[in-house]
């Protein structure tokens, strides 16, 4: 997972990979073009991607390197539930390893998920 995250959050930023020969949906390339329009948003989820795809290389912080990536599994999801389903093999197979790797450190988020705390 950290190796994907990392390859394709570098292609965001660099563009080394090549572009599928068959164009995205239109709804598809509306949503990317107002990401990338925004400014920021398009650039701060490709370092996220980036920053924790390192991380879980590395194995430093995996814990929360999995909490920042949630969000962004979610969204990749949803675009190719709702805009482009060709890619939904690889997306429900990022978020299934995603969910594995949540329920491996699930010891870790326990405190975190406490309705209340005690100090």
């Amino acid at each position: 997972m950290g190796l994907i995250f990392l390859v394709f959050g570098l292609n965001m930023l660099l563009s080394f990979l090549p572009q599928p020969p068959k164009p995205l949906p239109d709804g598809a390339t509306a949503f990317a073009g107002a990401l990338i329009k925004s400014g920021y948003l398009f650039q701060l989820t490709a370092w996220t991607e980036v920053i924790c795809g390192a991380l879980l290389l590395t194995n430093l912080f995996v814990p929360l390197a999995l909490a920042f990536i949630a969000p962004v599994v979610v969204n990749i999801v949803a675009f190719h539930v709702f805009l482009a389903p060709s890619g939904l093999v690889v997306a429900v197979v990022v978020l299934a390893i995603n969910v594995y790797l949540a329920l491996a450190y699930r010891r870790v988020y326990r405190p975190m998920l406490a309705a209340r705390v005690k100090l």
